[in-house]
């Protein structure tokens, strides 16, 4: 029997368990002292009706912290005014001034407190024969109130305050998420957007072969397979962060410069003499950089595919104590004019920003097109 209450109250609500502890702390604690309390009128049927009622009007506080406020004030200056013996009968009274600030009804709760002062002093005397309370009372009763107010006022302050540094974790963990869509989304624009055309260009190609010179084919179609499962691999590293817990790392290295040269061997065999050069000292780059270097040069590198055949393209790095800089030019005939507008060029450009260096495009004399990037290596990790 006693196991079976004990789990009925322990399925009630958290507001439930508040109001009937409240309640039983009121009426438990009054009713103990009333007996030597002299002078009082005795706690009658009206009296524990009171005490019971206000506390037992906390299960709706936080659904109607206002009236609820209301109704425990009326009840405890009700008890007061009658003139029933003393206790803790403001403890519902203040556990409800309490719900209203964390509700965020401040005035409302400052403006029971104040009637609540009022009446504690004076209700009695209006009410009963109770002598006027003298100035000190009044005081201390003003203090103490004050006090209780300044502790409720001071825990709000405190769940406020963890509230909005909850909302802005929450935030900028949205921020975070949104950045790494758009860098996936970017990264797999600069594989697609290489790798697929020089399949296109590759795969024409051989359409174009196929009947005439079946030999020559061979190559084209071998650069497809080799461009497709590049295309995979890269694909599948750059989506290897949306893995689960305990699933398996790609077993590829993710793109950097040490796979430029492969890179111009693909574009070379899509039918687009590529030289390369390098000045200065290679050295081990920042991943940021390496990874940044590689896709601004797999951009450039299709753009030339799509947009300046025939041409013969140089890729040219350069290693300075601080910077490395990349340059792709190409002597292609359909380069008088920028490439068509799309996210190719902007993409890049923000790469580079990012990373804090320079970055710049356009057409090259008379005919050609060149790319450059400035890119400093001492931020980068």
């Amino acid at each position: 029997m006693v196991r079976s209450a004990s789990l009925r109250l322990e399925r009630l609500p958290l507001d439930g368990t508040i109001a009937v502890g409240v309640a039983v702390l009121q009426l438990g604690v009054t009713a103990s002292f009333a007996h030597v309390q002299d002078g009082r009128e005795p706690l009658d049927v009206l009296g524990i009706a009171l005490l019971a009622a206000g506390p037992l009007s906390l299960y709706w506080m936080r659904r109607a912290p206002l009236p609820v406020l209301a109704f425990t004030l009326a009840t405890t200056l009700t008890y007061w005014a009658l003139d029933y013996p003393r206790g803790p009968a403001f403890i519902a009274l203040t556990v409800a001034f309490a719900a209203a600030v964390f509700g965020g009804h401040r005035g409302a709760a400052w403006l029971s407190a104040a009637v609540a002062w009022v009446g504690f002093a004076w209700l009695p005397g209006w009410v009963g024969d109770a002598p006027a309370p003298s100035l000190g009372k009044m005081i201390g009763l003003a203090a103490w109130m004050f006090v209780l107010a300044a502790v409720v006022e001071l825990l709000a302050f405190h769940k406020a305050r963890k509230h909005e540094a909850e909302r802005a974790r929450r935030q900028e963990e949205i921020a975070r998420a949104g950045q790494e869509r758009l860098r996936i989304a970017r990264e797999l624009h600069d594989v697609l957007a290489h790798n697929v055309s020089l399949i296109n260009v590759q795969a024409g190609t051989a359409l174009h072969l196929l009947d005439k010179q079946p030999e020559r084919a061979r190559p084209a179609l071998e650069a497809i397979k080799d461009a497709s499962s590049e295309t995979l691999r890269e694909v599948r590293s750059v989506l290897g962060i949306l893995r689960g817990p305990g699933e398996e790392a790609p077993r590829s290295p993710t793109a950097g410069t040490a796979g430029v040269e492969e890179l111009i061997s693909r574009t070379a065999a899509a039918g687009i003499a590529v030289a390369s050069e390098v000045r200065g000292e290679p050295r081990p780059l920042p991943a940021s950089v390496d990874l940044a270097v590689y896709r601004i040069l797999q951009e450039a590198l299709t753009n030339v595919a799509r947009h300046a055949q025939p041409a013969v393209a140089t890729v040219r790095l350069t290693f300075a104590d601080d910077e490395l800089t990349l340059e792709v030019e190409d002597d292609g005939a359909g380069n008088g004019e920028a490439p068509a507008a799309g996210n190719g060029i902007a993409g890049m450009r923000e790469r580079v920003a990012a990373l804090g260096g320079d970055f710049s495009a356009g057409p090259r004399g008379d005919s050609g097109f060149r790319v450059a990037a400035r890119l400093p290596l001492g931020g980068g990790a």
